[in-house]
């Protein structure tokens, strides 16, 4: 089941981080429009890939039958597992093109802020918060954290549902040959 585990995770994480990778060198650091929207999609299609060895494992191995405690844990690491990879490839990501993805995101921030038409007080208080975010976005360890938090939920909500569904053994059964 690790090698499921690993096999499955990694390619995950691949289909997540490929295209998010590609997309950043791409577009030269600055996001395209709709990237949030964008980056979850292939997220969502990426960790699709739960719902696979859920039902692979369910139906090659242990004839046609899981529950929903073991196929949700299965989904829950591979998630995992893809999320390392996705936030490696983040890592990657930045080394490549040494973009300062901290003080990028804090002049989009900002912008807004203005655009929202907010008062001097809160934009000096919004942009104290930014130079806070900044600061803790250039340590290693928290940018990984807050970069696996980004895929780990989308992986958990895969999960349950996709737990949810195979474990009723009439749910997509196998074919028999």
């Amino acid at each position: 089941m690790l090698k499921n585990i690993l096999s499955f995770g990694l390619a995950a994480g691949l289909l997540a981080g490929v295209p998010l990778f590609t997309i950043v060198v791409l577009h030269r650091g600055a996001p395209p429009e709709h990237g949030m929207l964008i980056g979850y999609l292939i997220m969502l299609v990426a960790l699709s890939l739960v719902f696979v060895a859920i039902k692979r494992r369910r139906d090659g191995e242990l004839g046609g039958v899981i529950r929903f405690w073991p196929a949700f844990g299965l989904g829950l690491a591979i998630s995992l597992v893809a999320g390392v990879v996705y936030a490696a490839a983040w890592e990657a990501t930045l080394a490549v093109t040494k973009m300062d993805f901290g003080t990028e995101w804090a002049k989009v921030y900002l912008a807004q802020g203005q655009a929202k038409g907010l008062n001097e007080a809160e934009l000096a208080k919004l942009a104290a918060e930014m130079e806070a975010f900044k600061a803790m976005y250039a340590k290693p360890l928290y940018r990984f954290a807050i970069t696996l938090s980004e895929l780990v939920p989308v992986g958990v909500l895969v999960s349950l549902v996709s737990a949810a569904l195979l474990r009723n053994p009439r749910f997509m059964p196998a074919r028999r040959g």
